[in-house]
């Protein structure tokens, strides 16, 4: 079973799309966004689930980096 929450990767202008269960929350451009989102999406502690990849997938780049590809 693949992680519920995948982080894409970093886009040509920045920032990352993130999806939640295959539906897209928003364009993250730095972790605070990324956890804004998962909070809205009834995850009150996303803080500590960034690096657990039962739960978070990051793709095609670095974990945490943001910046243009």
């Amino acid at each position: 079973m693949s992680a519920p929450i995948v982080i894409h990767r970093p886009s040509p202008t920045g920032g990352r799309r993130v999806t939640i269960r295959d539906h897209i929350a928003g364009l993250a451009h730095d972790d605070h966004d990324v956890v804004e989102f998962l909070r809205r999406a009834g995850l009150p502690d996303a803080e500590q689930l960034l690096d657990q990849p039962e739960w978070v997938e990051w793709r095609g780049g670095r974990a945490h980096r943001y910046e243009a590809a």
